[in-house]
């Protein structure tokens, strides 16, 4: 699959680059992207969660009245769940919520990913994208050149830049990220994808 290149004024260089049909127009598998999408949004979870039972809410011990003969209904101490202030039954409690995926689901999920975006016409391939200094500004002016300006974006970076990072980071809705980071949530999450020419050198052989 050949696409155009383009310069980050939003002009065609006249140049094409190849787009590996290994990765770009797989035989897409939805369920492959639903579990590693559901595997990072596990992994994301703290799993901190907790709340006090009937044993470890501060409360007397003391039987509140005799079991029988009251005329009520029988009850225990003063840190029964069905009271007010009592212990929650059943309340949640500190885990772990990652889980493991083979290799090749999550391989797929990150080529059935590329393949849904490249089908939808949501990939541009750009010759470099060159930030003297870090400026959010001229990364809008960017986007604005590209016509991906009010979308959800995701820029794909060779190398690590700190420039357009930094440029990136207070324009909403969009995120940045380096080639061998790459993973099928950010994937499915943008509604335009960026690519730099050199990072398609790693994409092309995922």
């Amino acid at each position: 699959m050949e696409v155009a290149i383009y310069n980050i004024k939003g002009e065609d260089t006249g140049r094409k680059a190849q787009l590996s049909d290994e990765v770009f127009a797989v035989d897409a598998n939805e369920h492959a992207v639903y579990l590693d999408v559901k595997q990072y949004l596990a992994n994301q979870r703290q799993g901190t969660h907790k709340s006090k039972e009937r044993s470890e809410v501060s409360g007397s011990t003391r039987k509140l009245h005799k079991q029988k003969g009251g005329g009520g209904s029988r009850i225990g101490d003063i840190n029964s769940p069905v009271l007010v202030g009592g212990g929650r039954v059943f309340g949640p409690r500190p885990r772990d919520y990652r889980f493991k995926l083979n290799k090749k689901v999550k391989q797929l999920a990150r080529k059935s990913a590329l393949t849904y975006k490249a089908q939808d016409n949501q990939i541009i391939v750009v010759d470099d994208i060159v930030l003297n200094a870090p400026k959010t500004k001229d990364f809008v002016n960017i986007a604005k050149n590209l016509k991906v300006d009010g979308k959800k974006l995701l820029v794909v970076l060779p190398t690590e830049n700190k420039n357009v990072t930094l440029s990136a980071r207070n324009v909403a809705d969009a995120a940045t990220m380096v080639a061998n980071e790459l993973n099928t949530y950010a994937l499915m999450n943008a509604d335009a994808i960026i690519l730099t020419e050199g990072s398609l050198d790693f994409i092309n052989n995922l």
